[in-house]
Order: structure tokens, then sequence, then C-alpha cells
């Protein structure tokens, strides 16, 4: 009974091995005689069953057929740009063909390198199908971009992806692809397309392989910031956007927008801390940077430390004499070291000041004018800072009779 049951197992595999190999046959003479559509019908059971050598032949025909789906429109296509004539093909179906054409020639490898009977590795068809897709492949560009400007992402994406990733795959076993022309920019497409699909992990990951050409790295080390910064959910991915802006400041220190990307995430609230470190490793690696100083300066200035502040913003002042916004700054430091000098100073039942103390804030309320006045010399319009209302607020406390004429502009007339 047992060897009745082996008999029949090995009846039926072999009727399957049969099946497997007329189908292909069948498919093959389909094909041969055009009938693409239905050669594709016919071979669809073959491509997974039977060993991985059948499973190789039948994707490999599959391959072989959908490619003579991309020639035979291309061909036409080709001939209407020499001959300048309309005859009609099918654009969509040569751009999906090609794509679909070397998807199956890797799937065929896939199985095709794998041990055979005898656990030997033997590929069949390797040889044919690299000859081939080595001149075929930079077809998936078109494709891509066709599908790009039909605003189908994933397709385009899908055609793309396929040029770059094959460039790694067995499928081109000792071929020389290294010097390539086209991935750095096929990398960045990607990297934008999937960026639109807010598929941000996708777009990291093409755009860090486009930024690694120098002539397209501003552009891709654009897409990974933003992907990065967008696809951030938690507390690892912001510190792994943060790293990245990091590395990048680094690379390009003459780059303000990695300066402005650092400065924007410092200045989240509760940050501050953060922001005074960063603040004075930027000012260890480039004391001449006169926005690292005045940067210094405000956040010594929002912590009320105003004579830390005032000696930050002076350092940025050396630098830029005429950097308005710093001048102003000092001079809003001194008015307010003015205020919290006369509210310590002050009786508390009647709020007056000693002769000797009014000096003392008097003498403050002066370096605070003296900034201020600057500040109005060099910014008469009031176009980088309003100096109109401290002002007036500095004359008035010094009962100085400037402030009469500052009433216009304080009231707004």
């Amino acid at each position: 009974m047992r060897k009745l049951m082996m008999m029949a197992v090995l009846a039926a595999a072999a009727t399957t091995a049969f099946a497997q190999e007329d189908v292909v046959k069948q498919a093959k003479k389909l094909m041969d005689k055009g009938d693409l559509e239905q050669a594709l019908q016919t071979l669809q059971p073959a491509l997974n069953n039977g060993t991985d050598q059948e499973k190789a032949a039948a994707w490999n025909l599959l391959s072989a057929i959908q490619y003579e789906t991309f020639t035979k429109n291309q061909s036409i296509q080709l001939q209407n740009q020499v001959t300048k004539a309309t005859t009609p093909y099918d654009t969509l179906a040569m751009n999906k063909a090609v794509v679909e054409s070397f998807e199956s020639a890797i799937k065929c490898d896939e199985f095709d390198s794998k041990p055979n009977e005898k656990g030997k590795v033997k590929p069949k068809f390797r040889s044919a199908n690299q000859t081939k897709f080595l001149t075929a492949r930079v077809n998936t560009i078109n494709s891509g971009m066709y599908f790009y400007n039909k605003k189908d992402l994933s397709e385009a994406i899908r055609a793309w992806k396929l040029y770059v990733d094959s460039k790694d795959m067995p499928l081109f076993t000792g071929a020389d692809l290294s010097k390539d022309q086209y991935l750095s920019e096929v990398s960045y497409y990607i990297g934008l397309a999937a960026y639109n699909q807010k598929d941000y992990a996708t777009a990291t990951k093409y755009a860090r392989i486009a930024a690694q050409d120098t002539a397209k790295a501003k552009d891709a080390n654009e897409i990974l910031l933003f992907a990065q910064k967008d696809g951030a959910k938690t507390k690892e991915d912001s510190v792994a956007y943060l790293n990245t802006i990091k590395e990048l400041h680094e690379q390009n220190p003459g780059d303000e927008r990695y300066y402005n990307l650092l400065l924007d995430y410092y200045s989240k609230p509760g940050r501050q801390a953060d922001m005074l470190a960063w603040i004075d490793g930027e000012l260890q690696k480039n004391p001449n940077n006169k926005m690292s100083w005045a940067l210094k300066g405000e956040a010594l200035m929002n912590q009320q430390k105003y004579d830390e502040a005032i000696t930050a913003y002076q350092k940025a002042v050396e630098i830029d004499p005429n950097f308005i916004q710093v001048i102003f700054n000092i001079g809003a430091c001194y008015n307010q070291k003015a205020a919290a000098l006369n509210e310590q100073l002050a009786d508390k039942r009647t709020g007056s000041l000693t002769p000797a103390n009014s000096e003392k804030v008097k003498a403050l309320l002066n370096e605070a004018l003296k900034y201020m006045e600057k500040t109005r010399e060099l910014d008469p319009n009031r176009e980088k800072v309003n100096w109109a209302y401290p002002l007036y607020q500095i004359y008035y406390s010094l009962k100085d009779p400037k402030a009469k004429e500052l009433e216009p502009l304080v009231n707004g007339k």
C-alpha cells in the first residue's frame, strides 16, 4: 500500500511538471504569434507553481512578453519621431511594460539563483537579462517621468525606485554600475515625490542618496530636513531631525539656512537653556558671528540678566556698529535696569526716591537714552524697530522736553 501511495505521489508530481511545462510552451507560442495579452493570461498559473527552476522559466517568459509590449510601442514612437508620422501607439502600456518587464526579470533571477536539485546554483537566465536591462534600465527613468507628469506619483516612484535600487541587485552581479550620471537626479525626484505623498521614510532614504552628489546636495538636503521634520512623531524622531540639521550645519558652516533652522528649533518654548548652550558652542567655533552674540544677548535679556545681555549685545555691536536691533535692545536693557532699580530703591510708603538714589536711576536712564537716540539716528523711519514709545518713556522719566515732540508719534498722529 505504501509503495502504491508513493507511486501516486510521483505520478502527480510528473503530471504537474508536464502541466507546468505545457503552460509555458503554450504561452511562448502565443507570444511568438503576437497575441501578447492571451500569452500573459495563459502564463499566470505557471508563475507560482513547480520547482524554483520552473518558476524562473515562467517569470523569464513573463518578462519577455512584457518587454515585447514595450518594444512594440517604442518602435512606433521612434518611427513617428523620425518620419513625422502619427501612427497610434499605447504610451501607457509602453511605460508600464518596461517597468513590469524589469520587475519580472528580477523575480526570475530570484528563483534562477536558487540551488537546483543537486544543490548547485547555475543561473540560466541571468546573463541574457543582465545584458538586456543594462541597456533597458534607463527607460524606467522615462517611465517614471511619464507617470510623474500624469500626477501618478505612486507609479512614478515605483519606476524610479526600480532604477535606483536595481544597481545593487544580484541580477547585475559583475556589472560596473558605479558611474551613474542619473542616480542622484532620480533619487532626488523619488524623495520629492515621496515627500509630496507624505511618505517621509522613503523621502528621507532617497534624499540621502541624492545628497551624496555635491551638485544635488542643497536641494536634496532640503527634502531630507522637511521630511524628517514633518514626519517626526516621537522624541527620537525630533532628536534625529535635530542631529541632521547639526550635521548639515557642520558640513556647511557658511549656509545660513541650517543656522536658522537650528535657531528655529531652539527658539521653541522650554528650550532656553539648550539655546544658550548651542549659542555658546557656535561662539566657540566662530567668535565673530554677530548673530550668535545677538541671540545670546536676547536669551539673557529674556531671563532678565541685563548686565550679561548688555555684554553680549556689545560684542555684536563691536562687529557691526550699525546693528540697529541690537543697539535698540541695549537701550531696552538699560531702561529695564532703571525700572527695576527704581522699584528697589523707592520708599515703600511714598514711592519717592532720595536724591542720591534718583541719580543712580537717572544714570541708567541716560545710558538707555544714548542707545535709543542712536537707534533713532540709524532708523529714522522706524523700519527696523519701533523706537518711538521707549524713547518717549525715557525722555518723560528724565523730564526732558523732547518727550513732547514725540507725542504725535506715540499717539499715532
